[in-house]
C-alpha cells in the first residue's frame, strides 16, 4: 500500500495541473475554447499575410472588423436554428433559396405595392415589409416541417426540393430583375452609418450586458446553492465575471472606434446645419443587424437550455423512438422546429435585403452551405442530440473570417469555394474523433 493509500484510507489522489483544475472549476467548455483559438489564429494569420505581402495588416482593423461583425449577422441567426433542426437528426439545404425569395417578395411589397396604397416613405412601410417577411419566412418552414413529420418525406429530400423551387420563386417574382431601392427606414436593419447606434448608447448598452452578466452568475449561485448542486470556487465565479465583462467592453470599444467616413460626417453636419469641423469622429458603435443577431441568440440560448421545447428537442435528437415512448409528440415538434427555422430565415432576408438596400435574385445564394457549417464547427453533431447555439455563433463568426479574409488579400473564388468546403469536412471529422474519445 502507498503512502497516500495509507494516509487516505483510499487510492492515491491523481495531482491535476493549473490548466486542468482551471478549466474544471471555471466549468468552461473546452470545445469553445479551441474554437475562440482557431478564431484568434484565423484572425492573426491575415493580418500578418497581410503585414508581409502588402507591408501592411487589413485585417485585424476596427473598419474590418466592425463589417466583419455585420457580415457574420444574417449567417449567425441561420445558424442558430439549424443547431435544432441538426440536432434533432434533420438537415435544411434550402434556407439560402428562401431567404431569396422571402428577400424578393418584400422588395416587391415595399417598392410596387406599399407606396401605391400609403404613400412613399410612409412609416409604417417597414414595418409591414418585415412582419410579412417573417410571415413568409414561417409559412415555408411550417410547409417543409408538415411534409417532414407528417409526410414522412426525409428532410434532405423535401429541402434539396425547396433549394431549387424556392430559388426559381425567387427569379420568377421580378423576373431576375433587382428592385430597388427599398425603403429608407427598412434600409436601417442592414446596418451602416445610420443603421447604428452610436457610441454612448452603445456604452450604455455595454454596461447594461456586464450587469446582466453579473446578475446571471449571482442568480445561477444561488440555483445551485438552493437545489444542492456543486458550487463553484468564488474565484471562478469572479474569474467569469470579469472575462465575460471584459469581452463584452473591449468589442464595445472596438465597434466605436470605428468612425464615420468624411462624406457622411459632412452629409450630416449639412442636414443639422452644423460645421463638419466642430462634430470631431463620430463612432458607429453596435450596428443593428449585430444587436438582432445576438439577440436571437440569447433568445435561441434561453429556449435551449431553459424552456421544455429545448429539453424535448435534445431528447427527441438523443434517441427518437425513446422520446416518442416518453410521451413526446415528436411530429408536431419536428414541425415547429422548422417553423423556427423559417422565422429565423424571415430575420436574416430583412438583415440581407437591407444591407444590399435591394432585393437580387443572388441573394442567399449558397448560405445553406455556410450556415450549415457554421453549425457543425460550432459543435453540432451530425449525429444528432449535441449542439449549442453559442458555437454556431462563433462558428459563424469563423466561417465569415475565411470568406472575408480570402477576399480581402485577393484569392480567387475557386480557392475560396474549396477553403470551404476543406473547413466543413475537417470540422466533422473533428467531431467524429471527439465523441469517439468522449465514450
Amino acid at each position: 500500500m502507498s503512502d497516500a493509500q495509507s494516509l487516505t484510507g483510499g487510492p492515491a489522489m491523481v495531482q491535476e495541473g493549473p490548466v486542468r483544475t482551471f478549466l474544471r472549476a471555471t466549468e468552461i467548455d473546452t470545445r469553445m475554447l479551441g474554437m475562440i483559438g482557431a478564431l484568434l489564429v484565423i484572425w492573426l494569420g491575415f493580418h500578418l499575410y497581410g503585414y508581409f505581402v502588402n507591408g501592411f495588416g487589413a485585417f485585424l482593423t476596427t473598419r474590418n472588423l466592425w463589417n466583419l461583425s455585420v457580415q457574420t449577422s444574417a449567417i449567425t441567426v441561420m445558424a442558430t436554428g439549424m443547431v435544432l433542426v441538426i440536432v434533432t437528426r434533420n438537415i435544411d439545404l434550402s434556407v439560402g433559396s428562401m431567404l431569396g425569395v422571402t428577400a424578393m417578395l418584400m422588395g416587391a411589397l415595399q417598392v410596387w405595392v406599399l407606396p401605391n396604397w400609403l404613400g412613399i416613405g410612409h412609416p409604417a412601410i417597414w414595418i409591414i415589409t418585415v412582419v410579412f417577411g417573417l410571415g413568409v419566412g414561417m409559412l415555408v418552414g411550417t410547409f417543409h416541417g408538415w411534409l417532414i413529420a407528417y409526410r414522412e418525406i426525409p428532410s434532405f429530400i423535401v429541402t434539396l426540393g425547396g433549394m431549387l423551387v424556392w430559388r426559381g420563386a425567387a427569379w420568377w417574382v421580378a423576373r431576375g430583375e433587382t428592385i430597388a431601392p427599398i425603403d429608407a427606414n427598412f434600409a436601417l436593419i442592414g446596418g451602416g452609418p445610420y443603421g447604428s447606434i452610436g457610441a454612448t448608447w452603445s456604452w450604455v448598452l455595454a454596461i447594461i450586458a456586464c450587469v446582466g452578466i453579473v446578475a446571471l452568475l449571482v442568480s445561477a449561485r444561488s440555483q445551485r446553492r438552493r437545489f444542492g448542486f456543486p458550487m463553484r470556487p468564488v474565484w471562478a465565479e469572479y474569474t467569469i465575471g470579469i472575462l465575460s465583462s471584459a469581452v463584452v467592453l473591449g468589442a464595445t470599444w472596438v465597434m466605436n472606434s470605428y468612425a464615420w467616413p468624411k462624406g457622411i460626417v459632412n452629409e450630416y453636419a449639412k442636414a443639422h446645419n452644423l460645421d463638419p469641423a466642430t462634430l470631431g469622429p463620430i463612432g458607429h458603435g453596435w450596428a443593428i443587424p449585430v444587436l438582432i443577431a445576438l439577440s436571437v441568440v440569447l433568445a435561441m440560448t434561453f429556449v435551449a437550455t431553459r424552456t421544455k421545447f429545448g429539453r424535448y428537442v435534445f431528447a427527441m435528437g438523443g434517441n427518437p423512438e425513446a422520446a416518442e415512448l416518453a410521451g413526446i409528440n415528436t411530429k408536431r415538434l419536428t414541425m415547429f422546429i422548422f417553423t423556427v427555422m423559417g422565422f429565423l430565415v424571415g430575420i436574416s432576408a430583412c438583415i440581407s435585403s437591407a444591407r444590399l438596400k435591394a432585393s437580387t435574385v443572388a441573394l442567399g445564394q449558397f448560405d445553406e452551405l455556410y450556415v450549415i457549417a457554421a453549425a457543425v464547427i460550432g459543435g453540432t453533431s451530425l449525429a444528432g442530440g449535441s449542439g449549442t447555439i453559442y458555437g454556431a455563433m462563433i462558428g459563424a463568426l469563423i466561417m465569415q473570417s475565411l470568406y472575408s479574409g480570402m477576399v480581402l488579400i485577393g484569392f480567387d473564388a475557386a480557392i475560396q469555394a474549396m477553403v470551404v468546403g476543406a473547413v466543413l469536412v475537417f470540422a466533422v471529422y473533428v467531431d467524429t474523433v471527439y465523441r469517439k474519445h468522449a465514450k
